[in-house]
């Protein structure tokens, strides 16, 4: 059922949440300290690990996608302006932990991208698709 696959999500954000929370406590810091970020990977944990048990039906794997496509977006958009505001209010310090992040994470594109084996191509478009693709462009 959708449901199930919701309830997956929101159990990952409040998990996450916590355990954001206890970290801010933990660093002393009156914040939550990437709890949208551990939800996320314990979401994906929890999902990848649901599906090699065969207990993650379709329809439940629909509920997780609508609201990721949905809800996680929004909720990073959000985290990120207040991070953005934070770091512009917190100093130089803040600017660049900032800056090593986005460096770091930059640097490791590269190395994720050769992970696994690479993948076949696409198939080639069918001549119905092609000849909607063609009528697009020519509407356009």
């Amino acid at each position: 059922m959708v449901i199930y696959g919701v309830a997956a999500l929101a159990a990952c954000l409040l998990i996450g949440t916590l355990v954001g929370e206890l970290l801010g406590v933990a660093v002393g810091v009156d914040a939550n300290v990437g709890g949208v970020g551990f939800a996320m990977i314990l979401l994906v944990l929890v999902t990848h690990w649901l599906r090699q048990k065969g207990r993650f039906p379709e329809v439940t794997e629909q509920g997780v996608l609508f609201w990721s496509a949905m809800y996680i977006p929004i909720v990073i958009a959000m985290a990120s302006s207040q991070n953005v505001v934070a770091a512009v209010t917190g100093g130089p310090m803040a600017i660049l932990a900032g800056l090593g992040a986005l460096l770091a994470g930059g640097a490791l594109v590269p190395v994720l991208a050769r992970i696994g084996e690479p993948a076949e191509p696409l198939p080639p478009l069918t001549p119905v698709a092609e000849t909607a693709a063609a009528d697009e462009k020519q509407g356009a």
